[in-house]
């Protein structure tokens, strides 16, 4: 039985209650860079408040702002990507609707040495009209976080799959499978 404020077309869950295939970040390799760089800023400013030297200040500032905007990499229990019977969830963006997306495309980018794995959404429906719940506006202590997804101009979601527990191909095909069975 759905939810009466999901038949009226938006939907009163919250990020922390989604329900479904989920996708979280990864371990070790995403989460390290960011605690030493934390550390690393934390030393920094140490050594500017005993020493009393700008630069200190100004590089640990820096260090720290890395660490602040990377730190949900550090987060892998909490899910980023996943759907459910109704719709795509995206963290820091909400539910999109199965019936407002037009196709879901798994697209390698070489980055340099790398390939870096997109999962690309693209809606045939309105932004508004796509989302059951909106999520995009976030608290103010995580406005300046790093956000997985970003959009373009074409009215395409892009998610990169990299850093999370899943290979790119496997989290592409369970939300193709969803989407085919859940778009009518």
């Amino acid at each position: 039985m759905r939810d009466h404020n999901l038949q009226a077309g938006r939907c009163a869950v919250n990020e922390d209650e989604f329900k479904g295939y989920t996708v979280a970040y990864g371990g070790d390799e995403t989460q390290f860079p960011v605690y030493a760089i934390g550390v690393l800023s934390a030393a920094m400013l140490a050594g500017g408040i005993y020493s009393l030297h700008m630069i200190w200040f100004v590089l640990g500032i820096m260090a720290a702002a890395y660490a602040y905007y990377n730190f949900p990499l550090t987060e892998t229990g909490r899910p980023v990507v996943g759907g459910s019977e109704y719709g795509i969830f995206i963290q820091g963006f909400g539910i999109i609707r199965w019936s407002a997306i037009d196709r879901i495309e798994l697209v390698p980018i070489a980055v340099r040495v790398l390939t870096i794995h997109e999962l690309q959404i693209a809606l045939k429906a309105p932004l508004g009209k796509a989302l059951l719940a909106d999520w995009r506006k976030q608290p103010i202590w995580r406005l300046l976080m790093r956000l997985p997804w970003s959009m373009t101009h074409q009215n395409i979601i892009r998610v990169n799959l990299e850093p999370f527990d899943q290979p790119p191909d496997e989290v592409h095909r369970t939300l193709q499978r969803m989407w085919k069975h859940y778009r009518s």
